[in-house]
């Protein structure tokens, strides 16, 4: 069994739902340590949500001598996983990890406990055939990926920024590819917006409607005409901005009385070319022509963030044509991630990870063939910016 494939079966062993991190950074801190790495825990949330982060640097030395200026590149990952669900509906139980036909099963697999052991046991053979290398290595982990993500990496990039510390680099462990490991990184993010929209009308006896102000009747062409709209027209690496609503709701259930609110829940999926104060100055503008009485709250999930070709796409985009022959697509597609909140602080981040088709479902699994590539694409990274290390 290959160290990588051992280190990945501990962790899937380790029962981590949200907010938990069962042991997993106890783990992989232990086997961190060991390098020479500088361990920073940070437990954050209320008693009811406990969430464990852990932050771990490993200075750069020159033959013993003390730690210098150095460039930083960091691997950022989740230890906690969605909830198994019906564990009867699996074919093994979820949290033991089950070799069979070729794969390694168990929540986790692909979503990322893999991508973590790849990410250790690549740095600890970087570390083996360069001790002395003038790159500085970080690893950050957060329990909280895949809840609210309130006190999770945004905690540790809020402690990292108050004590100054530079990033240059970060990847990642987000399953990407699609078909083969290496097929598909991601470059960029788009921005989540999201907004509640209470409209105002009048309550009132269906059968008198010259009484009452139906709300969903005030609403609808104003929906229209959201629906509609143009946002911006995208970019080389992000697609036009979307606006989808998510929810509506309004009535009392009663079949004979007309409403006095209708409330409808949205969100803008935003690239780089629209902002979130013109995204919601244009929509409120419209709100406003159509004379809508309504309340409106907002909430920012997250800013779009992008990285062009460049230092570490070449890096890793030469680290995987290396190892498996391919040549990347750089996308931004999918959903947010923990990189919109590390991209405040590091100029380059990029996600890589294994296939994601199995990820969130029950039987999740990772190609056990695809094991091996990551981890070695990790550590070809390592050894490509090596002669970047010195500032």
């Amino acid at each position: 069994m290959s160290a990588t494939l051992h280190l990945a079966k501990a962790l899937i062993a380790c029962r981590s739902e949200t907010p938990h991190d069962a042991n997993c950074q106890r783990i992989i801190g232990q086997r961190l340590a060991a390098l020479g790495f500088e361990l920073a825990p940070l437990v954050s949330g209320p008693d009811h949500f406990r969430v464990t982060n852990l932050w771990a640097k490993r200075p750069s030395t020159q033959a013993g001598q003390a730690p210098i200026a150095a460039k930083l590149i960091v691997f950022a990952g989740h230890t906690d996983v969605v909830p198994s669900g019906p564990s009867e509906q699996w074919s093994s139980d979820p949290f033991t990890p089950t070799e069979r036909v070729g794969k390694l099963y168990g929540r986790g697999a692909a979503d990322m406990k893999t991508s973590l052991a790849a990410f250790v046991v690549a740095t600890e053979e970087f570390i083996a055939a360069q001790p002395d290398t003038p790159l500085s290595i970080g690893i950050l982990l957060t329990s909280d990926e895949e809840g609210p993500a309130l006190d999770g990496t945004v905690k540790v990039v809020e402690l990292l920024r108050e004590r100054g510390e530079k990033l240059d680099y970060c990847i990642v462990g987000e399953p990407t590819s699609v078909q083969q490991t290496g097929d598909m990184i991601k470059n960029g993010r788009r921005g989540t917006l999201s907004g509640k929209l209470t409209v105002k009308g009048v309550q009132g006896h269906i059968a008198y409607p010259q009484l009452a102000s139906n709300p969903i009747h005030l609403l609808a062409p104003v929906l229209a005409e959201l629906v509609g709209m143009s946002w911006d027209q995208g970019n080389a690496f992000f697609p036009p901005t979307s606006w989808q609503v998510s929810n509506i709701h309004g009535g009392s259930g009663a079949s004979n009385v007309i409403p006095g609110t209708v409330v409808l829940d949205f969100n803008f999926r935003f690239c780089t070319e629209s902002t979130p104060e013109a995204l919601q100055s244009r929509l409120s503008a419209v709100l406003d022509q159509h004379g809508l009485s309504y309340d409106l709250s907002w909430v920012l999930g997250g800013e779009p963030f992008l990285t062009a070709p460049g230092t570490l796409v070449d890096a890793v985009t030469s680290a995987i044509a290396a190892e498996t022959g391919l040549t990347p697509e750089l996308s931004t597609s999918g959903g947010t991630s923990d990189g919109r909140f590390i991209a405040s602080i590091c100029p380059q981040v990029v996600e890589l990870g294994p296939p994601n088709a199995s990820i969130h479902k029950i039987d999740e699994h990772i190609a056990l063939a695809d094991i091996e590539p990551l981890k070695n694409i990790y550590r070809r990274v390592l050894e490509n910016l090596q002669t970047l290390g010195r500032t």
